[in-house]
């Protein structure tokens, strides 16, 4: 291991000697300050984003924006860290969530201020220390974020960016000093994760892909439903997990809503990215780029039919494509990480259902039906970590955020996600 590495690791260990000892209280007034130098230079930090990894500058403000909203939601949360008291017939009957200490990130490009604190802001509250290994193309990113908690005022070693590649994982996470890790990729490298940090027994949370089912009732507001269902496939140029990817339209109503969602569909045309009024620009890196061309090649090949034609116009620009899929298609057991979606039809609920559900993966699904009925059958059957009704999928730090399936382990936001890197510790005894 480099020894500037090796030094970082240890910083971050005995930074958390001190750090885990702060109050509870006094942690949230660092992330207030936090959250308020985000917001304050939201614009500042979205052009380091897109310089980075090509997002329209508007959604690189939002992105930041967010980020500084899910802080102040942790800056206000309750300690549920707190003893608690445990009726018995023992003088000390308490549970006590100790942090764990060194906990490793490990993070994508495709949202590089909000994947980090999303899982790097609940860590630190909790007691933990972060380093974090970003992606290769967004160290600007990683640096940024540290700069910001430094100036909030968090003491030094507390949250360090590694800048190092991807070979250097293994040899981090085995390290004594690091007790847990995170990360949000894909279901190769999560396994990979997961399984050094099963070896040397350490605590992992995954968050990883998605083919998340769009599901249009003849009842829905077909409208509202098309604009956002393509929003939420062509959003940062469809390289988010929580993407819309495969949209299962009931038959009864694909003649009315199939022309709305491809008018919609057509609207959004290639820009300049740090042009405000761009809604959608260029994948994060050509060789992307060059995998979503040869999946929707194969897509064809095993039968898919062009509603919309993927067309590629520069090393990393696509014209966003539409396909009609059937069951049974390989496609669709892999994550389309780009601007082409999937329509499918569904002859009933039982069969939007079992086409929804047939799928590797279990992140995140959206139903559009106002039938109460109908949207308590798919709330209990969809296998997924969360359902939207009526509504596309995006994160709140309200509500707790994972998946089921290849789709990971793990809570990320709300309360919950402050005990995953704790240890519940009884006291027990007269």
């Amino acid at each position: 291991m480099e020894q500037v590495i090796e030094s970082k690791l240890i910083k971050a260990d005995k930074a958390f000697s001190v750090w885990r000892k702060v109050p509870f209280e006094e942690r949230q007034k660092l992330i207030a300050k936090a959250a308020e130098i985000l917001k304050n230079n939201s614009e500042k930090f979205g052009r380091i984003i897109t310089t980075e990894m090509n997002k329209p500058i508007s959604e690189s403000i939002a992105e930041v924006e967010k980020c500084a909203l899910m802080m102040n939601y942790y800056a206000d949360a309750e300690n549920i860290l707190k003893a608690e008291k445990i009726e018995s017939e023992f003088a000390y009957s308490e549970v006590h969530y100790v942090p764990k200490g060194v906990i490793l990130g490990v993070m994508p490009w495709n949202f590089p201020f909000w994947q980090v604190l999303r899982f790097a802001t609940p860590a630190i509250l909790a007691g933990n220390t972060v380093v974090l290994k970003h992606a290769s193309i967004c160290f600007g990113s990683g640096n940024a974020i540290e700069e910001v908690l430094l100036e909030a005022g968090f003491p030094e070693g507390v949250f360090q960016n590694l800048e190092v590649g991807h070979k250097a994982v293994k040899e981090i996470l085995e390290h004594d000093t690091v007790k847990g890790v995170s990360l949000t990729g894909s279901g190769k490298a999560g396994g990979e994760v997961a399984s050094i940090a099963g070896l040397n027994i350490k605590k992992s949370l995954l968050e990883l892909g998605g083919s998340d089912a769009f599901i249009i009732f003849e009842d829905a507001d077909l409208e509202s439903a098309a604009k956002a269902g393509v929003k939420s496939r062509l959003q940062n140029c469809g390289q988010t997990c929580t993407a819309a990817k495969r949209f299962i339209i009931d038959e009864k109503v694909e003649e009315d809503f199939l022309p709305i969602f491809i008018e919609e569909y057509k609207k959004y045309e290639i820009g300049d990215p740090l042009n405000r009024e761009t809604k959608l620009a260029g994948m994060a890196r050509p060789d992307l780029a060059d995998e979503l061309e040869a999946q929707f090649n194969r897509a064809l090949e095993n039968g898919a039919e062009i509603i919309i034609p993927l067309e590629r116009i520069s090393e990393n620009e696509f014209k966003p494509g539409l396909i009609r899929v059937q069951e049974g298609n390989p496609i669709l057991k892999e994550e389309l990480f780009g601007p082409l979606g999937m329509v499918m039809i569904a002859k009933s609920d039982e069969e939007a259902l079992q086409i929804a559900n047939d799928i590797p993966f279990g992140l995140s699904n959206s139903v559009w039906t106002q039938d109460k009925a109908r949207q308590l059958f798919f709330i209990e059957n969809l296998e997924s970590g969360t359902v939207n009704i009526n509504r596309m999928t995006s994160s709140d730090p309200r509500f707790p955020f994972g998946g089921s399936k290849a789709s990971g382990y793990g809570t990320e936001l709300s309360l919950l996600a402050l005990k995953e890197f704790v240890t519940a510790r009884t006291i027990v005894g007269n």
